[in-house]
């Protein structure tokens, strides 16, 4: 079974892209390790093509090349913090609609591979230092509605790490991108969530 990693550089977490087997450092590689390690004699291969700074439109112009032609059997998909992050560094925001549009267009071409396919939140945790909360909350409002039509899996990493936050936990330097402990965790997140579909 081929299980694919997509999204931006909390997925892509420094992965060798001349490297198909390279992971990277993040929530993939350990979801992988404890995905194997959880199930023997699962015939499970993983690829990640998460790439640092993406958003959901990036997402869909690379979709065909880094995961339709692949043939995915699962594929594994967080994004929106960049669709939101756009709009205070570069003035360049992405309105709740057209995130809706992008994400519907990723779901249904990904579904209608016939790839079983689980949601992970994008997330923002306490320490961050930027205003993103009032932006990042209608995207997830969108992709939280996407998983109920859609009868999806949808892990919801953003109130599972804040409460994890609350509870004196550190789980990233800038409130953005997870440290070790924060990748841990939702690598464990992930694995709960895939391996039932295996």
């Amino acid at each position: 079974m081929n299980i694919l990693f997509y999204g931006d550089s909390i997925t892509d977490a420094g992965r060798d892209r001349s490297d198909p087997a390279s992971l990277g450092d993040g929530y993939a590689s350990r979801a992988a390790a404890l995905l194997l390690a959880s199930t023997p004699g699962k015939n499970l291969a993983f690829e990640n093509f998460g790439v640092s700074g993406d958003r959901t439109c990036d997402l869909l112009r690379r979709l065909d090349a880094d995961v339709l032609s692949r043939k995915p059997d699962l594929v594994v998909m967080m994004i929106g913090i960049n669709d939101v992050w756009r709009r205070y560094d570069a003035n360049d925001p992405t309105s709740p609609e057209a995130f809706l549009q992008n994400c519907e267009r990723l779901v249904g071409a990904i579904l209608a591979s016939g790839a079983k396919l689980v949601l992970l939140e994008p997330f923002l945790l306490p320490n961050a230092d930027k205003p993103f909360r009032e932006d990042l909350d209608p995207k997830l409002a969108v992709i939280r509605a996407i998983a109920r039509s859609r009868r999806l899996t949808l892990v919801p990493l953003d109130g599972l790490l804040n409460a994890a936050a609350a509870g004196g936990h550190l789980l990233s330097d800038d409130g953005i991108h997870p440290n070790e402990v924060g990748a841990d965790l939702i690598a464990r997140h992930c694995a709960a969530a895939v391996a039932p579909l295996l």
